[in-house]
């Protein structure tokens, strides 16, 4: 089991270096369709493993200067007490099927959305790429919405906390659309950073009530750290626009199964 384990990360670790799709996304779903996980296990545990990946690159973007920490702060404000309010409510209700259903449905709803995200990226990044000119001004950063960020952090902190999925992806999204200004190297920067903090928080959450596998947690580590950094450096030999699509494809139809799984 534990070969399984690892062969899991590595295959979840290349994908990751040679596309950029996050782990919460691909993990889960092999964690629960192939190695028959439990969902509330494979969520808490893929959790704690997106956040000590994403770690690593936050730490290069920091280095960087690439991120904004105002934004990074401002989303956190709802994010991490929207994930402590949700798992807080889930060790009320406690086990059963009723929250299994749950979790499986928004899992497949994060799922799903990610899927189109990422099969339809280059056509969303050419239409917000329009938008983006120069560097924000003074005056735009004391304008920032932060009543919409705090939001944002909100509706990010119960979706990921449930799912797993979605820290990235549609952080990136949205921040996207609120900052037109900001280069695209700043909103990534910022957007990792904020998924390192809620995935932590939301991971140690389901650690307390006891959805965390520390042994699945280290094999999938092991097989996928070197994978992630092996699959960064041939990504640029690699037909990433062939790669992405049947990726985006795959995540669509697993997560519409889930969906219909519950319903």
């Amino acid at each position: 089991m534990e070969l399984t384990y690892i062969l899991a990360g590595l295959m979840v670790g290349f994908c990751v270096g040679v596309t950029g799709v996050g782990a919460g996304s691909l993990m889960t779903p092999i964690l629960i369709l192939l190695l028959k996980v439990e969902p509330h296990i494979a969520i808490g545990t893929d959790l704690l493993y997106a956040a000590v990946s994403k770690f690593f690159g936050s730490m290069v973007h920091i280095k960087k200067l690439n991120v904004v920490w105002p934004v990074v702060l401002w989303l956190a404000a709802g994010s991490i007490p929207a994930s402590i309010g949700t798992n807080l409510a889930l060790s009320y209700v406690g086990g059963g099927d009723s929250v299994s259903d749950v979790l499986t449905l928004a899992l497949g709803i994060m799922l799903t959305l990610t899927g189109v995200s990422i099969i339809f990226r280059k056509q969303l990044e050419r239409f917000f790429m329009r938008f983006k000119t120069v560097e924000p001004t003074k005056a735009e950063i004391q304008a920032w919405p932060k009543k919409k960020l705090v939001i944002m952090g909100i509706v990010l902190g119960v979706l990921v906390t449930l799912s797993s999925v979605g820290a990235g992806a549609f952080g990136m999204m949205a921040l996207v659309l609120m900052f037109q200004h900001l280069p695209m190297i700043r909103i990534i920067g910022s957007d990792v950073m904020h998924a390192v903090l809620l995935t932590f928080v939301a991971g140690m959450g389901h650690l307390f009530n006891g959805n965390v596998d520390f042994v699945l947690l280290g094999w999938l580590l092991v097989g996928s750290v070197p994978a992630i950094i092996f699959g960064t450096l041939v990504a640029t030999k690699l037909p990433e626009d062939k790669i992405r699509p049947i990726l985006g494809l795959s995540l669509l139809l697993i997560g519409i199964s889930f969906v219909f799984k519950v319903l």
